[in-house]
């Protein structure tokens, strides 16, 4: 289902860009049998990817960090060359884990909204009562989900910032003084990374299991 998703989004991708609305792609994928709810699975799995990748961006940036506070001599242009390619490419990263995580929420929210108008046409109180609870369960699993994938986003860009700031000074101050001055930035720097690595873990973690509670419950 996954790949079949997939390929269904990259060709019809064109309606979204010309309609300019969400609704008229859902509208769309579930003409052709692919629901809001197998379209939240996708995405999931999308954003996990594309933490997974920006974990390794953010990991690379580490040990560059962690390599320049034990700096003892050597090639400063390089080492900066290098922490400069780090910050672009997590910057990239960053940025497409919000995408992805924007995505997410708004096709989460378009199921829910139908799930809860589409109660109101059951005949049989039994099975709207348990229908009413499963979107509940449901929303709940995903809410979890989001608050983790919005904190370590919300990690994000003050680490980008401090990473821009060390860059910066670096581009400026390519000498060994340079280096001893600012390797308590460097410290700190680690720490915010290390956290945030963490934090990527996590969501990841709440991801899959998201995924998997939904996929059971096919």
């Amino acid at each position: 289902m996954k790949k079949q998703t997939r390929l269904y989004t990259s060709l019809l991708a064109l309606t979204v860009l010309l309609s300019g609305c969400e609704s008229v792609y859902y509208s769309t994928m579930e003409k052709v049998g692919i629901h809001k709810r197998d379209i939240l699975i996708d995405r999931v799995e999308e954003t996990k990817d594309s933490q997974e990748e920006s974990q390794e961006e953010f990991q690379s940036a580490l040990d560059r960090v962690t390599a320049l506070i034990d700096f003892q001599g050597g090639d400063l242009q390089n080492t900066y060359n290098a922490l400069n390619d780090d910050y672009q490419s997590s910057l990239d990263a960053a940025n497409e884990v919000s995408e992805n995580i924007d995505k997410v929420e708004d096709v989460a929210n378009a199921l829910f909204t139908e799930w809860s108008e589409e109660l109101e046409q059951y005949k049989s109180a039994s099975l709207k009562r348990q229908s009413s609870q499963k979107l509940a369960s449901t929303k709940q699993q995903f809410n979890t989900m989001l608050r983790s994938m919005r904190n370590s986003e919300s990690k994000m860009q003050p680490v980008l910032s401090s990473l821009n700031d060390n860059v910066l000074y670096l581009k400026h101050n390519l000498n060994a003084q340079a280096m001893s001055e600012i390797k308590g930035e460097f410290t700190n720097l680690k720490r915010d990374i290390q956290q945030l690595v963490n934090d990527m873990n996590q969501s990841i973690a709440d991801s899959n299991k998201f995924i998997e509670q939904m996929n059971s419950a096919s």
